[in-house]
């Protein structure tokens, strides 16, 4: 019931609903008092609606943006607590005391006040905001000054308002008390403090304080680029729960032969990269973005299908490849929007025959196997349990764009599964790692997802009291406590490296900032290796667990688990690369000769129906390999899901790296022969317009932006 209400009211707890029905609760009761007076109730429902609203905008909770639409947002409900305090006066016989006037003319003035204050944290923050969010990239060609206070900009107008607070407590205790020097004091620090707020914002509009015009900047981002000449390029845009789709390619990039860069658009996603030496540059304008000189990318890869792709695709100099995020049996996986790269880069023979099965118009000659270099860290089976007694993964997929129920086992066979699991006899240790979309389309998919975290949680507390694990408990407890406690401390340092520069700084300070530092990457990398091994000896290897968010990895996951149960999607071609055991749910119940058959990555898994009977038979493959009928199973399609063992993946990747740019070079060498030295985009040119000219001499193709390429976009998109 109390989950029904939280997805009703868009709220993301059930604090953060006692808070929204206390602030609900609070402006009545504030209004009741204000009416009748009494003025220990409007104390109190007073400072219940300033504690409940505060806690609302700290967890970011959804029902204030609501609250925004219904046109009861913050300022609304602070000039609605002031008006009736004035109401509170009246009623108290105060209106024609001078505490009265003194305090209509507080609120008048504190009113005006935020106004200036308003448009100088706005003014201070777009000119703070540059055209590009860098990693990586040295713009030593404009002067970034370093950036205010976070505590000056940071929800400025939130604390505008409550800055109220001195003049609201000190007319109340006037009232109270009967001394109205009180109130007088009150709104003296509330216009005080109001004044001293804009004072210091003032000096950030100074010249040397803001950061140089989209002109400037532009020019050093150019400037770089003829200076590094990228040749390989990784392109995305996504949403904002997507940033794994590009940290997954992050390492491949480190290793790829050329000059690598990541181009992407959207500029709240950067945050969100991990760790990388690679120079990272976010251009969120398409018209910037297509102005700018990239002729010396010779290999372009896109990990997702989006309409922001054309602002890249437009360009000819270049050769475009679907690498994509993930190798499985979805419907993504064959989308017929590939047609439109040059080449489409599988992982092995299965891919190149889903999309000859798919016939969307993708030919096989521009299908290459490449492997997947991204698997690398999963650590291959030995055989046998890694500890006394087997772990199981449970790594469900999201239910999808479409909502089919075939998506996802969550939604009908989730809890099923788990509860099964947690029952085993003899028992196993279960790890729960949820998609991060799960809920994103079906809330009841988001519903199922937290009882089977609950379900997940309280059999880890009631396993904690078993006799049967007392002693493990006992013998494990010095040493979890040390592992807290090293996970502590390389928290502590990992932030300190992960976060250069000073504390607080913005976008524009940290592109400044974020050069590459060889050893401060190294140094993050071993600490990361270090923090995965103690996150996992700090608790039992009998103790279930609910593992979300972005650390520990997947993979790391992998390597601690025996067998898993999952999906269809990219999770179990992964899996496959460690060779154990591993089952599917075949949530639609299509039947399981009908589901290997649709399915290539579940012909060496058990299929499992959505009462998960047949779980027994993973189990015991888990347990025994002796019992493992499907070894040699996994083997084969091993191979032809992912490739040969043999040039490795990233050899492969590379090879397909090279060859497709030495494609690309022959190709605007002929152009340029054909067009005897004339420039490629003069051809069709407006009259007027001026070409940017590449530093071979070619074009870019992406110089010209206008209203035809936004249409363009749209469309696509």
């Amino acid at each position: 019931m109390i989950s029904t209400v939280i997805r009703v009211a868009r709220v993301g707890s059930g604090s953060e609903l006692a808070a929204a029905v206390l602030m609900g609760l609070g402006y009545p009761c504030v209004m009741l008092a204000a009416l009748i007076p009494n003025i220990w109730l409007f104390a109190g429902a007073g400072a219940v609606t300033y504690v409940a609203d505060w806690y609302l905008h700290q967890k970011k909770s959804r029902l204030v943006n609501r609250l925004n639409s219904v046109r009861a947002g913050l300022p609304i409900r602070f000039l609605l607590r002031q008006l009736l305090l004035i109401l509170l006066l009246a009623r108290e016989n105060l209106a024609e005391q001078p505490v009265f006037y003194a305090t209509v003319a507080c609120f008048l003035l504190f009113y005006g006040l935020q106004a200036p204050q308003g448009a100088l944290a706005t003014f201070i923050r777009l000119r703070r905001t540059m055209p590009v969010v860098t990693r990586n990239v040295d713009l030593h060609g404009v002067r970034i000054p370093d950036a205010p206070p976070r505590a000056l900009l940071n929800r400025s107008g939130e604390k505008m308002l409550h800055l109220d607070v001195p003049a609201v407590v000190g007319v109340i205790a006037a009232v109270a008390t009967g001394r109205n020097v009180l109130a007088y004091a009150g709104v003296t620090a509330t216009l005080a403090l109001g004044t001293l707020y804009i004072l210091l914002l003032a000096p950030y509009l100074r010249r040397k304080r803001r950061v140089p015009g989209p002109g400037a900047v532009l020019k050093a981002v150019d400037t770089w680029l003829r200076e590094y000449q990228p040749t390989v390029a990784l392109y995305f845009s996504g949403s904002d729960d997507s940033a794994y789709q590009v940290n997954m390619w992050l390492d491949t990039m480190e290793q790829v032969d050329g000059r690598p860069i990541i181009i992407m658009r959207e500029r709240n996603l950067v945050p969100k990269l991990g760790d990388t030496s690679v120079p990272v540059l976010c251009i969120p304008g398409g018209q910037h973005l297509m102005a700018r000189d990239l002729s010396t990318i010779r290999v372009t890869l896109y990990p997702a299908n989006v309409g922001k792709n054309i602002h890249i695709l437009r360009v000819p100099t270049m050769k475009h490849v679907f690498i994509g995020h993930g190798d499985s049996d979805k419907l993504a996986s064959v989308n017929p929007f590939s047609k439109v790269y040059d080449e489409v880069w599988t992982a092995g023979q299965a891919g190149r025959d889903r999309y000859a099965l798919a016939d969307v118009g993708v030919r096989d000659e521009d299908i290459v196997e490449v492997g997947r270099p991204q698997l690398a860290p999963i650590q291959r089976w030995t055989g046998a349990p890694k500890n006394p007694i087997p772990t199981v993964l449970y790594a469900p997929t999201w239910e999808g764009w479409d909502g089919n129920p075939g998506n996802t086992s969550v939604l009908l066979a989730g809890e099923n599964i788990v509860r099964r699991l947690l029952a085993a006899d003899p028992p196993v240790r279960v790890i729960y790692k949820p998609h991060p979309f799960t809920g994103l389309v079906n809330k009841k998919a988001k519903a199922v997802d937290e009882r089977i975290r609950k379900l997940v949680t309280e059999a880890a507390a009631r396993r904690a009291t078993d006799p049967r694990w007392a002693k493990e408990a006992a013998a494990a407890q010095s040493g979890q406590a040390a592992a807290r406690a090293e996970l502590s401390r390389i928290e502590a340092r990992l932030a300190a490296l992960s976060s250069p520069g000073r504390k607080g700084t913005d976008e524009s300070e940290t592109s400044r900032v974020s050069l590459a530092d060889p050893h401060r990457l190294t140094a993050i990398k071993r600490l990361r290796a270090e923090w995965n091994d103690a996150y996992w000896r700090s608790f039992g290897w009998w103790e279930h667990r609910v593992v979300t968010g972005s650390q520990p990895h997947l993979y790391d996951c992998f390597n601690e688990s025996d067998g898993m149960v999952s999906d269809i999607s990219s999770v179990v071609s992964d899996f496959i690369a460690s060779g154990k055991p591993y089952a599917v749910t075949d949530s639609a119940e299509i039947g399981v000769d009908e589901f290997r058959r649709q399915n290539t990555a579940v012909r060496a898994a058990v299929i499992l129906s959505n009462s998960a009977a047949e779980l027994d038979e993973l189990l015991a493959a888990v347990a025994d390999p002796a019992a493992d009928k499907l070894a040699e199973e996994r083997r084969g399609l091993k191979r032809y899901l992912l490739g040969p063992d043999e040039p490795t993946s990233i050899e492969q990747f590379n090879a397909a790296v090279r060859a497709l740019a030495a494609k690309a070079e022959a190709r605007n060498s002929g152009v340029s022969q054909r067009l005897a030295g004339q420039r490629i985009g003069e051809l069709d040119r407006e009259d007027g317009a001026t070409p940017v000219a590449a530093p071979d001499g070619g074009s870019t193709a992406a110089a010209e932006a206008d209203d035809t390429d936004a249409a363009e976009t749209t469309a696509v998109g």
